[in-house]
C-alpha cells in the first residue's frame, strides 16, 4: 500500500510540474533558511561549551554604586584572586589573575629575524588545567616556570615554521622574553577564548611592571577567572565571597572606593556569550534576545513555505476530486487516503529537503561571511542527521496535515455527480492564510528598515571631534616613549603631517576610568567615576575639539601639567556652574586646576549617553598610542612612508602598525550592522516565498477561471478590466495584511529601540512605504499572469465547451 501511494505521489510530481517545481521549490526555499537559522542558533548555544569544564569555570564580577547607579565589570585587582585561592580554597580548584587581551609583538631569531603581532595574555598557571588545553607539545603545568609560555599552533608556525619551537626563546614587547615550553591545539571558534593565541606566565608581567608596588585594591585593572571544586554551588560560593573586596578596601583604608560598596559575584562561564547585559547590577540578558528573534524568524519562514503548500494543495483539490471520489467509491477508507495524502507531503519534504542541504551547502560561506563564523554543516554527527529527520517529519506533518485532511473528506457522490466545488471553507481558509504570509513579510521588511535607520541614525550622530584622517601607532616600548618629543619633531618635518600627540587611550575608547575625586561642594556621600584620558600637548588642536569655557592646554603655561580640562557632563555631573579656575583634588596624586571645558564628544559606544570625562597632560609611562593627524588633502601614501621611516629608525625592534580612527570608530556598529543584513536577508526570503506561493495561486485562479475570461472577453471586456478583476482580491488580501502588520510592527520595533540610549524615531513614512512596497511587488507578482491569461485568445478557452 505505502509502495502505492509513493508511485501515485511520484506520478503527480511529474504530471503537474509547474505545480511540483512551485511546491518543492518554495518548500526548499523556507527548509534551507530554517536550517541556516538553525546551524547559527546552536552555534550561538554551544558557544563555549567545548571546554570540558565549562559547567563548573565562571568569571569574578563586581557591582559597584556611582552616584546611585549601580555598574558591573569583570575588572578586578590583583589582590583578589590570591585571597580566593588562600582563604576560600575548598571551593575553588583552580583561581586565575589574566591580564586583558592584548596585541603583543611577538619576536624571535637573531635580529629579530621574525616579528609578528599576536593577541594574548598574561594568565596564571592554572588557565592550562581550567581550559583543558590540548597539548601538542609539552605539559599544561610548564606555566608554573615564570620563564616559559604557551603557544597556540597557529602562532607556533607562524613564528617557526616547521622548526620544533619547544626550547625557543621569544621576545614579547621590547621588555619581556620567554621561553616555548609548550603548543596547544587552536581553541574553539565559538568561545570567549578564541583569540588566545599565546599565553605567558602572569609572574613575568608583575615583575616587569612592578605591579607588587604600584597597585592595590582599588586598581581594577585585572580579570579573574575560577573552576568550582566538584560539588560547589555557584549562588552559595557568590554569597560567601561577596564582600571580600569590601572588607580588604576598609583594612587597606581606601574610602574613595570604599564609598562604591563593591559586591563581589560569579558569572558562570555558559552564560558568557548569550548573557552579558547587566542593568543596575542585574543580569538583563544580552546576545540571547538575537538567537530567540532570528529562531522566531526561522520558525516564521518554515510556516511561510508550509503554507505555500498547503495553499497550493487545496487550491488543485478540484482536480484531484475525481480521484478521491473513484478511491472512496471502490472501498478505500478515509484513514487510507489521509495515509496517502501525507505520505506524498512527505515525499514532497524529503525532495525539498534534499535540494534545501545543496542550497545550505553553496550558500553557507557566504552566510558564515555574513555572520563573521566559521560554521559547518556536521555531517560527523549523528544529533545532526536526527534532528534532519525529525524536522522533515514535522515539516511534512504541517505542510501536508490540512491538504490530506480535507481532500480525503470530500464525498463521492457530489464529486462524480459533478456538483462539487472547492468548498468556501477551504477558500476562506487560504485567504486568512494568505494574510498571516504576507503580515509576517511586512513585519520583517519594518524591523529591517528600522534597524537600518537605527544604525544610520547613530552613525550620524555628531561625536565633537575630528576623527578623518586621523590614525594611531601603538608604543610597543620604552624606545619610542622616552623619545616622543623627538619622534614628533621629527614626523611634523613632513609637510602631509599636520599634528602628532600621544594619550593612554584612544579618542574613541576612554575605557579607563578613576575615581577618588574631590572638589569644592562635592557631597561626602557621593561615589564618583570618571572615564580619564591622559595625553600631551597638541591633542585638543589634533582632534579639532571645541573649547566651550576656558582654554586648551598650552606650553606656555608650565602650571598645566596640574590641570584639568573637563567635559559639559562632568561639569553638570560635578554641580559646578563656573567650573574654570576651580580646583579638584585627586588621591594622592595632588590638586589639579580646571582651565578648560570641552564641549561632550563621544568617546566611548556612540550607543550610550556621554559619560563625565576628564582631561589632563601626561608625559611618562601611561603612554601607549602615538595619534598623528595626516592634512586634509595632502598626499596620505607619502605620509604613511614617512612615519613608518621615522619609527623604523627610532624603534628598529618593533613591527610597525598602525590604523585609522575612522576605522576604529566604525567597529562600534558591527554587531548592528550584522543583524541588519541577516534581517534583510530573511525578509527578502520572506517575501519570496510569499510571493512565489501568490503566484502559484494566481495561475490556478487563472485556470479555474480561464471559461469565464473567454466569455467576458468575447463580450467586450478588456485587458485592463481582465487584469483588475483577477488581482483584485490578492490585492484586498495584502492591504488586510499590511493593516496588521503596521501595529504589530510598530510595537515590537518600538520595543526593541528602547534598549538603546540614543535611537531614532519611528517615522510613519517606514510604515507606508513598507505596505506600498509590499502592495507594488504583490501586483507585479500577480499581474504576470493575469495579464497572460487576459490577453489570451478566447477561442481557445471556449472550443472545449
Amino acid at each position: 500500500m505505502h509502495r502505492s501511494h509513493l508511485k501515485i505521489g511520484y506520478r503527480n510530481i511529474l504530471t503537474d510540474k509547474w505545480y511540483s517545481i512551485m511546491n518543492i521549490g518554495g518548500l526548499a526555499l523556507g527548509m534551507a533558511a530554517t536550517l541556516l537559522i538553525g546551524i547559527w542558533v546552536y552555534d550561538e548555544l554551544s558557544y563555549n561549551q567545548k571546554f570540558e569544564n565549562h559547567e563548573t569555570i565562571a568569571q569574578v564580577m563586581q557591582t559597584q554604586a556611582f552616584s546611585g547607579e549601580v555598574k558591573t565589570s569583570v575588572n578586578q585587582p590583583m589582590q583578589l584572586a590570591p585571597v580566593l585561592r588562600t582563604v576560600y580554597k575548598d571551593h575553588f580548584s583552580h583561581v586565575v589573575t589574566s591580564s586583558f587581551i592584548n596585541n603583543e609583538l611577538l619576536t624571535v631569531g637573531e635580529n629579530g629575524k621574525t616579528k609578528i603581532s599576536r593577541l594574548g595574555n598574561f594568565m596564571e598557571p592554572g588557565i592550562a588545567h581550567m581550559l583543558s588545553l590540548q597539548m601538542l607539545k609539552g605539559s599544561r603545568d610548564a606555566l608554573q616556570d615564570p620563564t616559559s609560555m604557551l603557544l597556540s599552533e597557529t602562532t607556533a608556525r607562524a613564528l617557526f615554521g616547521n622548526k620544533n619551537p619547544m626550547g625557543q626563546n621569544v621576545q614579547i614587547g621590547t621588555a619581556m622574553e620567554a621561553q616555548v615550553a609548550g603548543v596547544y591545539k587552536d581553541l574553539p571558534q565559538n568561545s570567549d577564548f578564541a583569540d588566545l593565541t599565546f599565553i605567558a606566565p602572569w609572574q613575568l608581567l608583575k615583575t616587569t611592571a612592578n605591579f607588587e608596588n604600584r597597585v592595590g585594591w582599588g586598581n581594577n585593572w585585572f580579570q579573574t577567572y575560577v573552576q568550582l571544586s566538584d560539588g560547589a554551588n555557584i549562588d552559595e560560593v557568590s554569597t560567601l565571597i561577596k564582600n571580600v573586596k569590601y572588607d580588604n578596601i576598609k583594612n587597606e583604608g581606601d574610602s574613595g572606593e570604599a564609598h562604591t560598596r563593591p559586591v563581589i559575584h560569579l558569572h558562570p562561564m555558559k552564560k558568557w556569550h548569550l548573557y552579558s547585559r547587566f542593568e543596575n547590577g542585574i543580569n538583563t540578558g544580552g546576545a540571547i534576545g538575537r538567537v530567540w528573534m532570528f529562531g522566531i524568524i526561522g520558525v516564521f519562514i518554515l510556516l511561510l513555505a508550509c503554507i505555500n503548500f498547503m495553499n497550493l494543495s487545496t487550491a488543485k483539490s478540484v482536480k484531484r476530486a475525481k480521484e478521491v471520489g473513484i478511491l472512496k467509491t471502490i472501498g478505500s477508507l478515509k484513514n487510507q487516503l489521509i495515509s496517502q495524502f501525507l505520505g506524498e507531503s512527505f515525499l514532497v519534504t524529503s525532495m525539498s529537503f534534499v535540494i534545501s542541504l545543496i542550497l545550505v551547502l553553496i550558500g553557507l560561506p557566504f552566510f558564515n561571511n555574513l555572520t563573521d563564523k566559521t560554521m559547518a554543516i556536521p555531517y560527523a554527527n549523528p544529533l545532526f542527521w536526527v534532528s534532519c529527520l525529525f524536522f522533515v517529519l514535522c515539516t511534512g506533518c504541517i505542510a501536508g496535515s490540512y491538504p490530506a485532511f480535507y481532500l480525503s473528506s470530500f464525498r463521492p457522490v457530489k464529486v462524480l455527480k459533478g456538483t462539487f466545488n472547492g468548498g468556501q471553507g477551504a477558500s476562506n481558509l487560504r485567504r486568512i492564510l494568505v494574510v498571516f504570509q504576507f503580515t509576517i513579510s511586512v513585519v520583517l521588511i519594518i524591523g529591517t528598515v528600522t534597524i537600518y535607520r537605527q544604525i544610520q541614525h547613530v552613525k550620524e550622530r555628531p561625536i565633537g571631534y575630528d576623527k578623518n584622517q586621523l590614525l594611531y601607532v601603538p608604543i610597543n616600548g620604552p624606545e619610542v616613549r622616552d623619545r616622543f618629543e623627538t619622534i614628533r619633531n621629527e614626523l611634523l618635518l613632513s609637510n602631509d603631517i599636520k599634528e602628532v600627540a600621544a594619550s593612554d587611550v584612544l579618542v574613541t575608547g576612554t575605557f579607563i576610568t578613576n575615581s577618588g575625586f574631590d572638589w569644592k561642594g562635592k557631597d561626602p556621600a557621593m561615589s564618583e567615576e570618571f572615564s580619564t584620558l591622559r595625553s600631551t600637548h597638541g591633542f585638543g588642536d589634533m582632534i579639532d575639539w571645541e573649547i566651550k569655557d576656558g582654554r586648551d592646554f598650552s606650553r606656555d603655561f608650565k602650571s598645566d601639567s596640574l590641570a584639568f580640562i573637563i567635559n559639559e557632563t562632568a561639569a553638570k555631573y560635578m554641580g559646578l556652574e563656573n567650573p574654570v579656575g576651580e580646583m579638584v583634588k585627586w588621591g594622592t596624586m595632588g590638586s589639579f586646576k580646571v582651565v578648560g571645558v570641552a564641549k561632550d564628544m563621544v568617546t566611548r559606544s556612540p550607543y550610550e549617553q556621554v559619560k563625565p570625562t576628564i582631561f589632563t597632560l601626561h608625559y611618562g609611562g601611561f603612554l601607549n598610542f602615538i595619534n598623528i593627524k595626516i592634512g586634509k588633502g595632502n598626499n596620505t601614501k607619502e605620509a604613511l612612508a614617512h612615519i613608518e621611516k621615522v619609527f623604523n629608525k627610532y624603534d628598529p625592534k618593533s613591527l610597525f602598525t598602525y590604523n585609522f580612527l575612522d576605522d576604529e570608530y566604525a567597529r562600534n556598529f558591527i554587531d548592528e550592522e550584522r543583524m541588519g543584513k541577516l534581517a534583510t536577508f530573511f525578509a527578502l526570503l520572506a517575501i519570496c516565498i510569499s510571493c512565489l506561493g501568490i503566484l502559484g495561486l494566481s495561475v490556478f485562479v487563472a485556470e479555474q477561471r480561464t471559461k469565464e475570461i473567454g466569455v467576458r472577453k468575447v463580450l467586450g471586456a478588456s485587458v485592463l478590466s481582465l487584469w483588475k478583476l483577477l488581482s483584485r482580491d490578492f490585492v484586498v488580501l495584502v492591504f488586510i495584511s499590511c493593516c496588521i502588520a503596521i501595529p504589530v510592527g510598530y510595537y515590537y520595533m518600538n520595543v526593541w529601540i528602547q534598549d538603546y540610549n540614543y535611537r531614532t524615531e519611528l517615522n510613519w513614512w517606514i510604515f507606508v512605504a513598507a505596505a506600498i512596497g509590499t502592495l507594488a511587488l504583490t501586483l507585479l507578482t500577480v499581474s504576470f499572469q493575469s495579464i497572460k491569461v487576459a490577453i489570451n485568445n478566447p477561442v481557445e478557452s471556449l472550443k472545449t465547451e
